[in-house]
Parts: structure tokens; C-alpha cells; sequence
């Protein structure tokens, strides 16, 4: 394993759609197995394959103490609101409000091609939404409300 260096929102591959994976192989587990070891690292809750300068449709999230993978996802169906405070490991000292669900669910296939589906709940379904807009070229100051200066959040 090893650590990719995170882009930031000033990188042009951030603001492309990303294309889907088609194979399932050794460079694919290699290329997730770097994803979990560089969010470890960031100490983050999700990242995204182009963040780290790769367009394909994967993204991860750590969740509590579970890691779930997602590849080629699609949201199937959102249900409710939160207002909720966000950040993003390639948006450095930037945060701020923004709507997203309070429950998605996820159809998304594995590391071995399986295609499974999951529903979130509160902060799963607001990490799906955020990372799945990343591989449609979107950050997430494209859709805060209020943002928040650093100092405000000590």
C-alpha cells in the first residue's frame, strides 16, 4: 500500500465526470487498498478516486469502524433533509452548510464486480452524496449555503 497525495480544488481532474471501471483486477484492489491507507492518514470520513488524481467512478468512506467500498455507484433514491455542517479533504480550511438527504440508497458494486445495494442514514447518506458528487465533477462549495471560517469551529 501506499499514499497518494490528496488534490485540491484547484485540480481540473476535480471538476471532470469520471469514467466507469471495467476491470476488476489486482491494479483496481491496489488502487483501493492506497485509497484506505491515504484516508486513514487524512483522517477523513470518504474520498474519492479523482481527489487522489484517478477518473474512475469509485469512491470510499469509513464509517465507524466499518471501510465500504463503492464502485461505479448510483444513488437509487434520497428521502428527507438535513442541514448539515461539511468539509472536504481537497477543500483545505473551507466549510460550510449545506442540504443533502437524511437517508440514500446506494446500488454499487465491490472490489470482486458484485453488485450490492445499502441504504445510509444521516452522516453515510451525506458521505454517499458528497463523494458520489465528486465523480460528477462537483466539490461541495458548489452547494453551501453558509460557510464557516476555521476559528468558528473551536
Amino acid at each position: 500500500m501506499a499514499l497518494r497525495r490528496i488534490l485540491t480544488d484547484e485540480d481540473s481532474i476535480l471538476h471532470k465526470v469520471c469514467r466507469p471501471v471495467e476491470n476488476f483486477d489486482e491494479k483496481l484492489a491496489v488502487l483501493l487498498d492506497d485509497m484506505h491507507e491515504t484516508l486513514d492518514k487524512a483522517q477523513g470520513v470518504g474520498l474519492a478516486a479523482p481527489q487522489i488524481g484517478v477518473c474512475r467512478r469509485i469512491f470510499i468512506m469509513h464509517l465507524d469502524d466499518e471501510k465500504i467500498e463503492a464502485i461505479n455507484p448510483q444513488i437509487l433514491k434520497t428521502k428527507g433533509k438535513q442541514y448539515v455542517l461539511e468539509g472536504c479533504l481537497s477543500c483545505p480550511d473551507k466549510w460550510g452548510y449545506v442540504n443533502r438527504p437524511m437517508k440514500a440508497v446506494l446500488k454499487a458494486q465491490d472490489r470482486n464486480g458484485n453488485w450490492y445495494e445499502r441504504e445510509f442514514t444521516e452522516l453515510g447518506a451525506q458521505c454517499t452524496c458528497h463523494e458520489n458528487d465528486h465523480l460528477d465533477g462537483h466539490v461541495f462549495t458548489e452547494i453551501v449555503k453558509e460557510f464557516v471560517r476555521p476559528e468558528e469551529l473551536e
